[in-house]
């Protein structure tokens, strides 16, 4: 029976992953219950599992009296040596507890105490596991869509793509493979929660991570990132090695790494830019695909910036994304005129000012 228990716990630590002596000491301890449950109390019960033949005893510490009153704790100076001629007033005795002896009840609490330990050792694995990947990119399956949610496997654990956490314009159907961000994992009672995300901005740099060798091995940074979800993202790049050009690492031959991605994120548009130390590089280069003529920047983190009058649309964007994108990728409050908006502003100040000199004279 010895071996076949120790067989048995090489099964579960190669299946489950669960370390024999997690196991053992759960057994030790089951033990333990199933005597107080038996007798009472065991805080004279000493327990002890040999980890490598699997042979278990289980013993209560007595001490040597001339008149008993508690059984449990105590045995007589006659009854103790009859098991050894030696034993004397206050010797402790160590008398072995047979397991058959245990009621069926005390049996089944210990039988309980084990099966919650392994349960609870799974628990903590599967946490474990999905903790080390928080903040980072998994694989899962879709299982079930509904109204509001999309249900995934992740294999061991499932997972629930909120609402909140999708892109509108994406479609998902039952047994598709997709690739999702993990924000938060949660160790609660029925195990481990995985919050996932398809919206997050990070979901954008780890695909870059996965993608691009050189971002993933260091040579080549991703300085700064916006993104609206969808339909729009715009990262920085920095390369340590001025032997390697960032936006084309990021780009790859005719578009390959880039274009993979974005086939990822359903048609997502990217826009890829180096990053500057100086603001003003920055901010222009934030606003690729327009060409701009001037950056003034001011010392509250904002800017202003003039293009030529044939690029504002362009530069502002549809509904103002592309200004939008370019000010959280750069930090800066972006203030963008057309060269005959800044034109008319400048006239329209000489005017006044030569008003203010009438006046004065």
């Amino acid at each position: 029976m010895n071996r076949e228990l120790m067989e048995a716990l090489d099964v579960l630590e190669e299946e489950k992953g669960i370390k024999k002596a997690v196991v053992i000491a759960a057994i030790e301890n089951s033990l333990m219950t199933a005597c107080q449950k038996h007798f009472g109390k065991a805080d004279n019960v000493r327990v002890s599992v040999n980890e490598t033949t699997g042979d278990f005893s289980v013993e209560a510490e007595k001490t040597v009296v001339s008149e008993v009153e508690d059984e449990l704790t105590q045995i007589s100076l006659a009854n103790a040596r009859m098991i050894n001629a030696k034993y004397d007033l206050g010797d402790l005795v160590y008398l072995p507890i047979k397991s058959t002896e245990f009621s069926r009840i005390a049996t089944s609490t210990a039988k309980s105490v084990i099966q919650q330990k392994i349960r609870e050792e799974e628990k903590n694995l599967l946490f474990n596991a999905f903790y080390e990947k928080e903040h980072d990119l998994v694989t899962g399956i879709v299982q079930k869509v509904d109204d509001r949610n999309i249900y995934i496997n992740l294999g061991k654990v499932d997972a629930v793509l909120t609402e909140k956490e999708q892109v509108k314009s994406e479609h998902f159907k039952p047994t598709e493979r997709i690739k999702l961000y993990i924000v938060e994992v949660r160790n609660e009672s029925r195990g481990p929660k995985v919050i996932v995300s398809r919206t997050h901005p990070d979901l954008v740099k780890r695909l870059f991570e996965s993608e691009v060798a050189e971002v993933r091995s260091g040579v080549v940074e991703i300085k700064s990132i916006s993104r609206e979800a969808g339909s729009r993202t715009k990262i920085a790049v920095w390369s340590y090695d001025k032997n390697v050009d960032p936006v084309g690492a990021c780009v790859g031959i005719n578009g390959s790494r880039v274009n993979s991605i974005v086939q990822e994120l359903r048609g997502e548009k990217i826009d890829i830019i180096n990053w500057s130390e100086d603001p003003a590089v920055l901010i222009e280069n934030s606003l690729s695909p327009a060409k701009v003529v001037s950056v003034t920047v001011y010392d509250d983190k904002t800017a202003e910036v003039v293009v030529p009058d044939f690029q504002l649309s362009l530069a502002i964007g549809k509904e103002g994304q592309n200004a939008r994108l370019a000010a959280r990728l750069t930090g800066y409050k972006i203030d963008i005129k057309s060269e005959s908006q800044l034109r008319s502003i400048e006239s329209e100040s000489s005017d006044n000012d030569e008003v203010f000199e009438d006046i004065t004279e």
